[in-house]
């Protein structure tokens, strides 16, 4: 259960990152559709890529995960409120539901549950 949920935490900091950094363009198209300010897209960004790199120390510093990967799947969460918000296909739905639920994994190991 410890490699899956190192694998889990590597996976969803190093896709993260890869989606804010890399396919900004993307996130941008995606809260005008959402019909989010620029303030907000720019609060989340900081804010998911903060989390991204805290998982990432987590590593090594076992203490922070479980706060890092509850803030991740708080905004994950959010991700699928804004996406019934808009009434997107489940195909839209999926990515930011898998990384939910592969961070509420990692914070459930984190605090001893599984």
């Amino acid at each position: 259960m410890e490699n899956i949920s190192l694998a889990f935490q590597l996976i969803v900091a190093i896709s993260v990152l890869f989606i804010w950094i890399f396919r900004y363009e993307n996130i941008v198209l995606e809260f005008k559709h959402y019909g989010y300010s620029d303030l907000l897209r720019n609060f989340v960004g900081a804010s998911k890529i903060s989390i991204s790199t805290l998982l990432i120390v987590g590593v090594w510093y076992n203490e922070i995960t479980i706060y890092a990967s509850l803030s991740m799947a708080f905004f994950m969460f959010c991700a699928q409120l804004s996406h019934i918000k808009v009434k997107n296909p489940f195909s839209k739905f999926l990515p930011s539901l898998i990384f939910l639920i592969m961070s509420l994994f990692i914070a459930s190991f984190n605090c001893g549950l599984i």
